[in-house]
């Protein structure tokens, strides 16, 4: 057995030896040099002069200049700053500001500098994507424009203000969009290539409002509360609208062909994401309500809840593709009013200068930037197809308000003019929010250059043009004004004690109007009333039940009147009516 195994190994070791043999010739032999080098050891250098010196030694550098990592944030800075001096100087000289409007400013000082990056061939950095204004620049926009909205005029006109808020949009995205497919099917222009998808995307775009300067007028010259009011709040929800509207169209125009039922989708996909953006919102406003009551002891980070929900709400509804803007609106207008009650002073005029801050910033950076790009971009220009734009935009914006007053002047208490119409039809200006869409459109659109030329053209037409005359007309028509002036303390306790009378006798009557609704706006069910301030909910059901009782004791009056004068039949019939009335008594 032995033998056998160390015979079986020998073998197996000639084999490996043989093996190696023949593989180890094939080792790599050093390349003998060539005759005409030859190759020297190293040789240490001393301390003398070198025919070949060393490479200049990397010392710590004194002062080094890094431009590229900054360039984004120091030009913004930049921007800003440049714009502020502006707006300073603007405001020293009082008559620059009384005829010409803040925006037409700020533009003119975008054309100055997009001027001189021209001339030096330098291009403006390409901060302002879809992602950057969706996201960042939009929201405080709209949270300005909707925390400041007026309360009480707002409610009482939410009506109309909805109704030239959506159907005045559908009315001109549809109308603007309808005719400029149809100058599209005209040879001359050269414009064949642009279907009816992308026609109503970019009238879409072109009409989403942004009357600034006109409000700025209106407050100015002390125009009807109605006027003003209508014209604040189209302008807000306009642009939830629009903005809905260009996600549904931006994706519509990616199709190639449109069938019934991707319209009726699109119906309902619009109620759907409006009404679920006021969802989100009025969630979030409860929500930032009820947290602001225990926050009596961290005063310094109160501000920071109010920032945070409604920056929350808007992200959350982005999240879920419904409607951002409206998410923010309602949320502010919900939160607002019990807030302000549970904050501190100095809280609450912290949130109203930063809020204010934020937006004013965000909207001189899109005008400003507005104002480089006009000058820096390459543009498509097509004589026919701007002159158009141009030209159906007023058209249809004027036959709006004149066919929507009509049929909503009927269901108002103070139904609008000619007056009242020509300063909404005028009013329509175009600004920020329209150029940010168009910028940020898709690359697939085939003419994009040309609907952000056709986009630029509308807006610096509108801004400079309506705003620099909307005062000297409105002035000459002599639209209705109103008494701005601060009421007396007597005057405002007996107004709103009527209100809340009438609030009472409609409470009693079964009948409730929107005194009845501005009184209980704060008369939430139960599970709704933790998010209320205490002393809201006691001093409103003192009023309600003070009301009540001086309204009984006056029926009581009443009746023991007719009893003394034996008028028996008057009581009876007195009391009957009222039951039939008052369900709830």
């Amino acid at each position: 057995m032995d033998l056998h195994f160390f015979r079986r190994a020998g073998g197996l070791l000639l084999v490996f030896t043989l093996l190696s043999l023949l593989h180890g010739s094939r080792g790599e032999v050093p390349t003998r040099p060539i005759s005409a080098v030859t190759i020297l050891p190293p040789v240490k250098p001393d301390d003398g002069p070198q025919a070949f010196p060393n490479a200049d030694k990397a010392n710590l550098p004194v002062f080094t200049m890094d431009y590229p990592r900054i360039q984004i944030p120091f030009e913004i800075t930049l921007w800003v700053l440049l714009a502020s001096f502006a707006k300073i100087g603007f405001h020293v000289y009082h008559k620059i500001t009384i005829w010409v409007p803040e925006s037409c400013l700020l533009i003119s000082i975008g054309l100055i500098v997009g001027g001189i990056m021209f001339s030096v061939h330098e291009e403006p950095p390409a901060v302002l994507s879809s992602n950057v204004f969706f996201l960042y620049m939009l929201p405080p926009i709209v949270l300005d424009s909707g925390y400041f909205m007026p309360t009480r005029p707002f409610f009482e006109n939410i009506g109309t203000v909805l109704w030239f808020a959506v159907v005045g949009t559908l009315w001109n995205s549809i109308g603007i969009g309808m005719s400029l497919f149809a100058i599209c099917q005209i040879e001359a222009f050269g414009v064949q290539d642009i279907n009816l998808q992308e026609n109503l995307l970019f009238a879409t775009i072109i009409s989403a409002v942004d009357p600034v300067a006109v409000l700025s007028v209106f407050e100015d010259v002390s125009v009807n509360e109605q006027l003003y009011i209508v014209v604040f709040g189209e302008c807000l929800f306009n642009d939830a609208v629009t903005v809905v509207l260009y996600n549904m169209f931006n994706f519509v125009a990616e199709m190639p062909v449109v069938e019934p039922v991707d319209v009726f989708l699109g119906v309902a996909r619009f109620f759907v994401v409006g009404l679920g953006g006021m969802g989100f919102g009025v969630l979030f406003g409860f929500v930032a309500a009820f947290t602001t009551r225990f926050t009596s002891r961290v005063r310094e980070i109160e501000p920071l809840f109010i920032f945070m929900y409604s920056y929350l709400a808007y992200l959350v509804a982005e999240l879920f593709a419904i409607s951002s803007i409206m998410a923010i609106v309602t949320c502010a207008l919900t939160m607002k009013y019990y807030v302000e009650e549970n904050v501190s002073q100095r809280s609450c005029t912290t949130i109203r200068h930063v809020v204010k801050m934020l937006g004013s910033i965000s909207e001189t950076l899109i005008f400003f930037f507005l104002g480089v790009v006009t000058i820096t971009t390459e543009h498509e220009w097509n004589w026919g197809y701007i002159l158009f734009t141009l030209l159906f935009a007023f058209i249809w914006r004027g036959l709006g308000v004149l066919v929507l007053t009509q049929i909503i002047n009927p269901f108002r208490t103070i139904p609008f003019n000619m007056k009242d119409q020509f300063g909404l039809a005028y009013g329509g200006l175009r600004g920020a929010i329209s150029f940010a869409l168009v910028f940020t459109l898709p690359d697939n659109i085939g003419r994009k250059q040309l609907f952000v030329t056709a986009t630029i053209a509308i807006i610096l037409f509108t801004v400079f043009l309506q705003g620099i005359s909307i005062r000297p007309l409105i002035e000459y028509i002599n639209v209705r004004r109103t008494n701005r002036n601060l009421d007396t303390i007597n005057v405002e306790v007996h107004c709103r004690l009527m209100e809340h009378t009438i609030a009472g006798i409609e409470d009693l009557c079964g009948q409730w109007s929107h005194f009845y609704w501005k009184d209980n706006r704060v008369q939430l069910p139960a599970p709704a009333v933790c998010f209320i301030p205490l002393s809201l909910v006691c001093q409103c059901t003192y009023l309600h039940y003070i009301n009540v009782l001086c309204y009984t004791f006056c029926l009581l009056t009443h009746l023991l009147q007719l009893t003394s004068e034996n008028n028996n039949n008057a009581a009876i019939s007195l009391l009957l009516n009222l039951k039939i009335s008052s369900p709830n008594l």
